[in-house]
């Protein structure tokens, strides 16, 4: 019988492909097929985040309930970025944890898999041009890695700490990826990175030296890749080549992330983000003048320490002009390694407020944006089945959309005409 591998994700999607590159390397290498129940598996890996406070809680609860419901020699191992900044500390707090694997020595999950109490959290670690075995998740969708780690010095953000320097993977191993993927499926490629327009600035040997919009231009010419998607951008590296290209080319996908974090100048600089919120609404201009129909999504932080009402009516300023499509927003959450983790916080009250006042006014912005698409029609590629007898897809500015159907439309794209309006998700149906 072959032994069996639960594994529980935590946070972005790199942590997703992180765990589709342990789940390869283990099955091929060491004969492990995986399983959804984690009280029948033969080891147990949680691949943890750390970049909000929460998932860190989450993760020593977690532990608590494999360790007392697992089976009998069933071994648990802590991976990713939380595994990464914690280190021994997990083990001391968790001494049942077998092992203990950070962010950047994924590929190093054969090797402790068979060390007890190991821990390898070396964020100079360089796996940029290691070649992992191939499993995906889904064949309808590839996440390719294009980079990893990161070399912004943003003052409320650990990942520098747990992911290491930023170095870019080979274009000829993303491209050869790529063509893997879509030969076996997937008409949709994904690429991630902490800075993805920021590719090329750093290789780690003796490679061919190309930047973001040259890679893909490169990745367009795949002629079964019929869609290209990437996160996240850096406001700071949306150059005119970057949008042009962009909005030139008819593979990627007319949606954008642009990680705003705050509206004002000087929280902005208190951030080390490097762009102005006037560089931030022209990049905005810039892209709608070249690609119309672009959707823009954000991130956004409240009450970062010194943020005043002054501070935090600029954030609202920019949300009023730009009208995101969608943000992720939270209160600061400070985080250890970080410069921000001791400067004085803003009043929960205070900050609670200013979040909720955002929110409101994100919902009103996206309900208006949403009643205009009644009655439109988009192509949808099909990905995911969901309760009720519906499936979902996303059109090509990233509109999600559900229509009544079956597992035969995964990996499909038909032409859906929306029917109904929801504030998440709308409703449509598939065109003859």
């Amino acid at each position: 019988m072959s032994k069996k591998l639960f594994i529980e994700t935590l946070g972005c999607a790199m942590n997703s492909r992180d765990s589709e590159h342990m789940i390869a390397q283990l099955r091929e290498k060491e004969g492990y097929t995986t399983t959804d129940e984690f009280r029948e598996a033969d080891l147990i890996l949680i691949n943890t985040c750390s970049v909000r406070e929460r998932p860190v809680h989450k993760l020593f609860s977690e532990l608590g309930g494999f360790n007392k419901h697992k089976k009998k020699g069933a071994k648990i191992g802590v991976c990713g970025c939380t595994a990464s900044h914690l280190g021994e500390e997990i083990i001391k707090r968790a001494p049942y944890v077998n092992f203990v694997l950070g962010a950047r020595n994924v590929s190093k999950i054969c090797e402790v898999l068979h060390l007890d109490k190991a821990v390898e959290i070396d964020i100079n670690y360089d796996e940029s041009e290691f070649a992992f075995d191939d499993f995906r998740s889904s064949s309808h969708k590839a996440f390719i890695n294009i980079s990893i780690g990161c070399d912004k010095s943003c003052t409320f953000c650990i990942v520098p700490k747990t992911r290491g320097d930023e170095i870019s993977i080979p274009a000829d191993l993303i491209i050869q990826e790529a063509r893997r993927a879509a030969v076996n499926g997937a008409k949709e490629i994904f690429l991630l990175g902490q800075n993805v327009n920021n590719y090329g600035r750093r290789f780690s040997g003796d490679t061919e030296k190309i930047n973001f919009s040259e890679l893909l231009r490169r990745l367009s010419k795949i002629d079964e890749v019929e869609r290209i998607r990437f996160t996240s951008p850096h406001p700071f590296h949306m150059d005119d080549e970057f949008i042009e290209e962009f909005g030139k080319n008819p593979k990627i996908c007319k949606s954008m992330h642009m990680p705003l974090q705050s509206g004002s100048n000087t929280i902005l600089k208190a951030m080390k983000r490097g762009y102005t919120k006037e560089w931030f609404i022209n990049r905005v201009q810039k892209l709608r003048a070249e690609c119309p129909e672009v959707s823009i999504s954000t991130d956004i932080i409240v009450a970062f320490p010194g943020e005043s009402d002054e501070d935090f009516a600029d954030t609202i300023d920019v949300m009023k002009q730009v009208r995101f499509d969608q943000i992720f927003s939270f209160k600061y959450s400070p985080r250890p390694h970080t410069e921000a983790e001791h400067l004085t916080e803003v009043d929960s009250e205070i900050s609670s407020d200013r979040l909720s006042y955002l929110q409101t006014l994100n919902n009103e912005i996206h309900d208006e944006i949403n009643a205009a698409l009644m009655g439109n029609t988009y192509r949808v590629y099909f990905e995911e089945l969901i309760r009720d007898g519906y499936i979902s897809g996303r059109s090509d500015n990233n509109i999600v959309i559900k229509v009544k159907g079956s597992e035969e439309l995964l990996g499909v794209f038909k032409d859906v005409k929306v029917t109904a309006i929801g504030r998440t998700i709308l409703t449509g149906e598939i065109l003859a």
